[in-house]
C-alpha cells in the first residue's frame, strides 16, 4: 500500500514534469466583487479560492498567504489523499505541515472514496499526493520535497502564524439522504347522519 514507483529524475526534467494544473481561481476583490481567471490572481488585498474543476471541492484560502507563497500555491495547488490507520499518510501529512504547504486533504475511507480515486488514476494506493497535475504515488520524502521543489515551493515554512489548514474531507461527496416517506393523512370518517324526526310518521 505504501510502494512508490515512480524513480527521481534529474531536476530539468523533473521541473518540466511538473505542468499547471487544469484549474481556475476565484477572485473576491476588497470591494467584493467576484471574478473567476485561469491565471494565477496577484491583485492586492483580494481572496483568492482554487476552484477544483472535477468537483472534489475548493482549495485552501489563499488569501493571507504572501505573495509569492500565494502564487505558486495558485499555480500548483496541493492535495494529499490519506485514510485513517495509514502511518505513511501520517507522515505525509507531517512533512507538508513542517513545510508549511497549504495543501487540502481528502480522505480516502469508504468504498466510495475508493472507487473515487480508482476513477482518477486506476491506483488504490495511499498516501498519494498532487501537485499540479503531477501525482505521486506511496510516500517517498526525498521525491516529495524534490517535486515540492521544483513547483518553487520555499524550503522554509512562509504561512503566516494565524494560517489555519482546512478540515480534510471525504474524497467521494456523501450520498444525500433519502426523502423521508410520510404515510398518507387517514380519512378522517364522518358520522353518519341520524335519521330524521321531522318527518311523518309512516307506519306499515
Amino acid at each position: 500500500m505504501t510502494t512508490h514507483s515512480i524513480r527521481l529524475l534529474p531536476a530539468a526534467l523533473l521541473l518540466a514534469m511538473v505542468l499547471p494544473a487544469a484549474a481556475q481561481y476565484k477572485v473576491t476583490g476588497p470591494d467584493g466583487r467576484v471574478t473567476y481567471t485561469d491565471q494565477p490572481p496577484t491583485q492586492t488585498g483580494a481572496k483568492v479560492q482554487s476552484v477544483n474543476l472535477s468537483g472534489a471541492g475548493s482549495g485552501p484560502d489563499l488569501s493571507a498567504l504572501p505573495t509569492a507563497l500565494r502564487q505558486v500555491a495558485s499555480r500548483y495547488p496541493v492535495t494529499l489523499y490519506a485514510s485513517k490507520n495509514c502511518a505513511p499518510c501520517d507522515s505525509g501529512r507531517q512533512l507538508l505541515t513542517q513545510r508549511g504547504i497549504p495543501f487540502t486533504e481528502k480522505r480516502v475511507d469508504s468504498q466510495a472514496d475508493i472507487a473515487a480515486l480508482l476513477r482518477q488514476n486506476a491506483d488504490g494506493t495511499v498516501p498519494q499526493l498532487t501537485i499540479g497535475s503531477q501525482r505521486l504515488k506511496g510516500l517517498v520524502s526525498a521525491d516529495w520535497q524534490s517535486y515540492l521543489d521544483a513547483a518553487g515551493y520555499p524550503r522554509e515554512s512562509a504561512l503566516p502564524a494565524t494560517y489555519r489548514a482546512p478540515a480534510a474531507v471525504a474524497l467521494a461527496p456523501a450520498a444525500p439522504a433519502p426523502a423521508p416517506v410520510t404515510a398518507p393523512a387517514p380519512v378522517k370518517k364522518t358520522d353518519e347522519p341520524a335519521p330524521r324526526t321531522d318527518g311523518p310518521n309512516i307506519r306499515f
